[in-house]
This record gives C-alpha cells, sequence and structure tokens, in this order.
C-alpha cells in the first residue's frame, strides 16, 4: 500500500500557484509599515497610525471627515479610530465635531496645529517610503505595480457598489492622482 504525502501548504489552502506573491506582499507592507512606524515615533514622537489620519483629514474635503469614513481609510475599527481622534483631540490636532449633514454623526477636523505638526513629521514619513519602497524598485516596476494594484482597488470599488454604497464614497482614485 502506497501513502500519499499531502503538503502541509495544500492542507490549510496555500496550494495556489501565486499564494506566494500575496504572502511576500503581506510582508513587504508589514515590514515597510512597521519600519516607518518606528523612524516616526523615534525622530516625531508620533505613531504611523496618527500621521496616516491626519494625511486623510489633509486631503479629505474642508479638512474633515465622519469617524465611519476615518475608520475606513485608516483601516481601523470604529473603536480604534475613536481611541486613536481622542489623543488626536488631546494633542490638539484635530477637534470632534458634529456631523454638518447627520446631527447623529461626529466628525473629525484637521486643527492648524494638526496641519503644521503633519508637515513637520512628513519629511520623516517620505524619507523612509522613497528609501524602503521606492527606491529599491525601478519606475517601470512601479508603473506596473500601480496599475496593477489599481485593477485590485478598481474590483473591489465595483464590488462594494454592487453590495451596497461604499462607507467613503467620495474618496479619490489614486490613480487619478498619480502623475503620468
Amino acid at each position: 500500500m502506497t501513502e500519499t504525502t499531502v503538503r502541509p501548504s495544500a492542507e490549510i489552502g496555500l496550494d495556489h500557484p501565486n499564494i506566494d506573491d500575496w504572502r511576500t506582499f503581506l510582508q513587504a507592507h508589514a515590514l515597510i509599515s512597521r519600519r516607518l512606524d518606528v523612524e516616526l515615533r523615534a525622530e516625531q514622537a508620533m505613531s504611523l497610525a496618527e500621521y496616516d489620519a491626519l494625511v486623510q483629514l489633509a486631503v479629505a474635503t474642508g479638512r474633515r471627515l465622519r469617524m465611519n469614513q476615518l475608520a475606513d481609510r485608516v483601516l481601523l475599527s470604529r473603536s480604534g479610530v475613536t481611541r486613536l481622534v481622542d489623543r488626536l483631540v488631546a494633542d490638539g490636532f484635530v477637534t470632534r465635531t458634529q456631523c454638518t449633514t447627520d446631527a447623529r454623526g461626529a466628525e473629525a477636523c484637521l486643527t492648524q496645529e494638526g496641519f503644521d505638526r503633519l508637515r513637520a513629521a512628513s519629511e520623516t514619513h517620505r524619507r523612509g517610503v522613497t528609501r524602503y519602497f521606492l527606491d529599491p524598485l525601478t519606475g517601470g516596476e512601479l508603473a506596473t505595480m500601480g496599475k496593477t494594484l489599481g485593477v485590485v482597488v478598481g474590483g473591489l470599488r465595483a464590488q462594494a457598489a454592487i453590495d451596497g454604497p461604499p462607507a467613503c464614497d467620495d474618496v479619490d482614485d489614486v490613480a487619478e492622482r498619480r502623475p503620468t
């Protein structure tokens, strides 16, 4: 009688021929995010999550977002973004106000102090993104990755439109902002 050996990766659903590409993408994201976070904390006394929240508010219309929109954009739970905004409010970088279009909702609004703080931290962030992401890749590799990830984002947005209205329907396409 012959025994068949099943690879452990197949037993847990990791037998797709391109699954290693997915895992490499996740590793790259995690490693770069950790390095950016360490550098921002060391040089700016600011976490990557705080920096990202300030960026999202800075690029939003009127420098304000509903809390659920901010949570979706920074990839935090609603309770996580509430705690993050509480810290930013305590630091004077953000104010929390009643939503102008729906009295039941709350908005986070970037203050001038928060905008100035973001500008001060942006050099640290830009330097890290350049070092860990942009410099190791050629222009062609970056363009291909941008187009490829744009396909993924477009498909997810299209599916969200079928499933129901998106949580933040005024998000600009990253691809539309990318210089050609």
